[in-house]
C-alpha cells in the first residue's frame, strides 16, 4: 500500500471559536500537522481494534473483488469524528494491495481538481475522499459518471464554442467519509455500493487501545488508569489517545516518571480541568445554565447566548456526549436536564460548598 497524497491542510482544520478541547473529537491542527497519532494506526484488520461487523463485511467484499479481479464497490463510512474512517479506509487498500490517493473535500474547490485526482488513478486504484458531504455541487456531479460508467463526461468551451469531451477512466473504487451522512446528496449516496456507519467503541475497546499505545510510546500504564482513562473518552479512540498523552506529560514533567498510575491521571486531568465523568468547562456550563433555568425546556439560540457560543458547536461537539450519557435530553420545547444531569450538578454543589 502506498499513501500519495493528503491535501488536507491547516485551514481546513476545525477549531473552537474560544478554545481547542481536549475532549474534542476533531482533529486539532497539532495531530494533523505532525502526524503524531500516526504510530497507532493499525497495520491489518488484524491489528484495528473494535467495529468487529464493519471488518467482517468489508472484508467478503474485498475477498469477493480478488476472486473476481475487480475494483472493490464504491465505500461510504460515516460516524462521528475520531472514530477510525480514515484509518478503515487506509486499510481497505492495504488488504486490496493497491494504492490510496487521499484528499479532502474542501480542497477540491474547482472541478478541475477532481478530474486532476481522477485522472491520476491507476486500475484498481482508491481514491478517498474526506468530508464528501462538503463537495460542492459542480464536482460532486462529475463524479456521477465517474463512479457509474468509468468516464468524465466534460463540457469545454461557452456558448457557440460549447462542445462535449468523454474520457474513460480506469475501473478505480472511491471511499468517501463523512460526518453528516444526511448532508449528501440522495444521487451521490445512492452510488456507493458499501455503506457502513463507524459506531462508538466499548470501554474494553478504548482500553486495549489505550494499554497498547502507552507502550509504544514507552508508557507503564497501570491496569485500574487505563480503565479510568477508556471510561472518560466518550467512546472514541481519538480522545483516548489525547488524553493519554496529556497524561503522559503531567508525569513525566511534574513526576519525573513514566509509571502511570490512577492518582496520576486524576491530577493530569483535574489540572485540565477534566472529571471524573469526561466533562470539561463548556460541558459544566451547558449542565449548569439549564439547571439555573429551574429546569425548564430552553431553545439552543438561548443556551448559546447565555454561554457566548455558537449553536452549532453546542449542537454537534457538547451535546452528543451529554445525550449519550443521559444527562440532557431533547425536547419539542428545548433541552432540560434529566434526573441524573441534575443529580451531577448537584454532586458538584455539595462538593463546592464543603470545599
Amino acid at each position: 500500500m502506498a499513501i500519495i497524497s493528503s491535501s488536507l491542510d491547516e485551514s481546513n482544520i476545525p477549531r473552537s471559536r474560544k478554545e481547542l478541547r481536549i475532549v474534542d473529537s476533531k482533529i486539532i491542527v497539532e495531530e494533523k500537522l505532525k502526524k503524531n497519532l500516526n504510530l497507532a494506526r493499525p497495520n491489518s484488520f488484524k491489528e484495528f481494534i473494535g467495529q468487529e461487523q464493519i471488518k467482517s463485511s468489508l472484508k467478503i467484499a474485498i475477498d469477493a473483488s480478488k476472486y473476481r479481479k475487480e475494483a472493490l464497490e464504491h465505500t461510504l463510512l460515516y460516524g462521528q469524528p475520531g472514530l477510525g474512517k480514515t484509518t478503515l479506509a487506509l486499510l481497505i487498500s492495504y488488504e486490496m494491495n493497491t494504492k490510496c490517493r487521499v484528499a479532502s473535500a474542501p480542497s477540491i474547490e474547482r472541478p478541475r481538481d477532481i478530474v486532476g485526482l481522477l485522472l491520476g488513478l491507476k486500475e484498481g486504484e482508491i481514491l478517498f475522499i474526506d468530508e464528501i458531504h462538503r463537495l460542492n455541487k459542480l464536482t460532486e456531479e462529475l463524479l456521477y459518471s465517474a463512479m457509474e460508467d468509468f468516464r468524465l463526461d466534460l463540457t469545454m468551451g461557452a456558448n457557440r464554442g460549447t462542445r462535449c469531451r468523454t474520457i474513460n477512466l480506469p475501473k478505480f473504487t472511491l471511499i468517501g467519509a463523512t460526518t453528516k451522512l444526511a448532508s449528501i446528496s440522495a444521487p451521490l449516496r445512492d452510488r456507493f455500493g458499501l455503506c457502513h456507519k463507524i459506531e462508538f467503541y466499548s470501554n474494553d475497546e478504548l482500553h486495549q487501545i489505550i494499554f497498547n499505545f502507552a507502550t509504544l510510546i514507552n508508557l507503564q500504564l497501570e491496569n485500574d488508569a487505563c480503565s479510568a482513562l477508556a471510561k472518560i473518552s466518550r467512546g472514541t479512540p481519538r480522545i483516548a489517545l489525547r488524553l493519554l498523552k496529556r497524561v503522559r506529560d503531567y508525569a513525566q514533567v511534574i513526576k519525573n516518571t513514566n509509571k502511570i498510575s490512577l492518582e496520576i491521571i486524576e491530577k493530569a486531568l483535574n489540572s485540565q480541568k477534566i472529571d471524573n465523568k469526561g466533562l470539561d468547562n463548556i460541558d459544566r456550563k451547558f449542565l449548569s445554565f439549564l439547571n439555573l433555568n429551574n429546569n425548564n425546556p430552553i431553545g439552543l439560540d438561548s443556551i448559546a447566548a447565555g454561554l457566548g457560543e455558537e449553536s452549532s458547536m453546542l449542537e454537534f461537539v457538547v451535546e452528543p456526549y451529554l445525550i449519550q450519557i443521559g444527562f440532557i435530553m431533547r425536547t419539542p420545547r428545548g433541552r432540560k436536564l434529566t434526573s441524573l444531569g441534575k443529580k451531577y450538578i448537584s454532586s458538584r454543589n455539595e462538593k463546592y460548598e464543603k470545599d
